[in-house]
């Protein structure tokens, strides 16, 4: 799997685990279903990264936010964008950890995963050889400015038009 940020490719320092005995560094990355077990075990020690599926609720996630170093977010396919809309829930909880999107997405969807809140991408081998990283970070920049505020952006279209209105102007929005 290729890990890309607005920078580009990186090395992944979560070390990925399937039971929570399994020997691992100081930065694991384990399924949502282990996550008691993780926190019971290594306590505060330990940065630690869930896994979870784009139909995971927020609301699953909340109690732990504080004590998470790492959010992975599954996309089964491209063309699922629930993966989207948790990662923005997770944002407006709160959580300031990393945010990883991980599946088949394209180069072209890597604005609204940052514009949602995800700091990171992982994608699989076959989609990387066909999308290197340089068609990512072209996309990153294509889109310098959006409507929506989000939690990578200072400014926003809105925003601006509301600011460059002249005073005493209505607004109508």
């Amino acid at each position: 799997m290729l890990l890309l940020d607005r920078q580009g490719a990186k090395a992944d320092v979560f070390s990925r685990i399937e039971t929570a005995d399994q020997p691992a560094g100081d930065a694991v990355l384990a399924p949502f279903a282990l996550i008691d077990d993780l926190l019971a075990e290594r306590g505060d020690n330990r940065r630690i990264g869930v896994l979870v599926e784009n139909t995971c609720k927020a609301e699953a996630l909340e109690p732990y936010l504080a004590r998470l170093a790492l959010i992975v977010i599954a996309f089964p396919s491209g063309t699922d964008g629930r993966g989207f809309s948790l990662a923005r829930q997770i944002r407006q909880r709160g959580f300031k950890g990393i945010l990883r999107a991980s599946g088949p997405l394209f180069p072209d969807q890597f604005p609204q995963a940052l514009a949602c809140g995800f700091h990171e991408v992982e994608i699989p081998d076959a989609n990387a050889a066909r999308q290197p990283v340089a068609q990512w970070l072209a996309a990153a920049n294509r889109i310098s400015l959006a409507y929506q505020r989000n939690f990578g952006a200072t400014e926003n279209i809105f925003d601006l038009r509301r600011g460059a209105r002249p005073a005493g102007e209505k607004e109508n929005d």
